[in-house]
């Protein structure tokens, strides 16, 4: 049975009239990784310094193991925290930025060298112990902080937008590096981003905020394939809203365009003629006659853009602009604006959009 180690309780933050963190609650297992995802604004960092105790939550309560730590200060919780500026020391050595946490806390030199060296080895970077960080790349620099923030054996770990101020190539290499030590040590770590791409591709769960609240939490998956609302929906990947009308909800059915399409799941309280939000992945779909969807869209394609590994085609239907992808291949013949189209998918695959 999973054991919690990270519980928010109604928490709030308010800057003068200002409401930034609105009543959140939330529950981590012990060794999670969990993103708190969302776009600038909604809060995430804002939690983040909480729990760091960088900042007093206006009301509510913060728990780890089992111990609140609400109004207990910054060095007296045990958490390890990488800024997104590295925040390295200019005028030490990568050996002495590691080792600074170590001689605050008293750690004898005899137990100092050997640790830091073991953070060293780590990272990968045991060649630069003696170098400054003026002499290195933005992504050794980055792992450096990781290792200081690691060297005193924390009880977890927080990780404040970390890769966002490096190049597209150094970002995936890193994430991956930070989720093969998280997963090597097992701590417990909360990773603050606005990139949906790495919430997804090194996360256990994700938190998706908007405007100060937890909209959605769950596991990748479910975060992608489920979006609870209509902002987690638009917000994580490429969907398509689509504009629909009831036609009969105690058969579950829906008129877009000229087609009437039965969903999987209840329509709810909803009647005949009322509007209704459905949404689609781009990659749900298939022009495949042989497709073994159950359900199809038929429309006039208005455009087709080449993106090298897939193609992706916009058709309107009913005035519902939806856009497709399909695998790229040197053979494939793109479909042409004003042709008649007929996207092939599973009625599973549209999901019905709550507010």
């Amino acid at each position: 049975m999973a054991e919690e180690f990270l519980r928010i309780e109604k928490l709030v933050k308010a800057f003068g009239a200002n409401q930034v963190v609105k009543s959140v609650d939330l529950s981590f297992n012990k060794g999670e990784f969990i993103s708190l995802l969302g776009p600038s604004g909604c809060g995430k960092t804002t939690i983040l310094r909480m729990i760091a105790g960088f900042e007093r939550p206006t009301s509510g309560n913060i728990f780890v193991d089992g111990r609140e730590i609400t109004n207990l200060t910054p060095n007296r919780r045990n958490i390890g925290m990488v800024f997104q500026a590295y925040a390295l020391f200019p005028n030490m050595t990568v050996f002495d930025n590691v080792a600074f946490g170590l001689k605050v806390a008293g750690k004898p030199k005899a137990e100092i060298a050997p640790r830091v060296a073991e953070m060293l080895k780590l990272i990968h970077l045991e060649q630069l112990a003696d170098r400054y960080p003026y002499q290195m790349s933005g992504g050794q620099q980055q792992r450096v902080a990781l290792a200081r923030a690691l060297a005193p054996s924390p009880r977890m770990l927080l990780l404040d937008e970390p890769l966002s101020a490096l190049d597209a190539k150094i970002r995936v290499s890193l994430r991956e590096q930070i989720r093969e030590i998280q997963q090597n040590l097992g701590i417990t770590t909360v990773f603050v981003t606005h990139d949906q791409e790495e919430a997804l591709s090194i996360s256990d769960r994700i938190v998706v905020m908007n405007a100060g609240r937890a909209d959605q939490v769950g596991t990748p998956s479910d975060i992608y394939n489920r979006p609870a609302t209509r902002f987690v929906a638009s917000f994580v990947g490429t969907l398509n809203i689509i504009d629909a009308t009831v036609v009969d909800p105690a058969a579950n059915t829906i008129r877009i365009g000229d087609g009437v399409i039965t969903l999987r799941e209840p329509i709810g309280a909803l009647k005949g003629g009322d509007k209704v939000s459905v949404a689609l992945r781009p990659e749900a779909g298939s022009l495949s006659e042989s497709a073994t969807g159950d359900t199809a869209l038929t429309g006039t394609v208005v455009s087709s853009h080449f993106l090298g590994s897939v193609v992706r085609t916009k058709f309107d239907v009913g005035g519902n602009q939806i856009s497709f992808d399909m695998f790229n291949a040197p053979d494939k013949v793109l479909p042409q604006p004003g042709e008649t189209v007929t996207l092939r998918f599973a009625a599973g695959d549209l999901l019905l959009i709550k507010d």
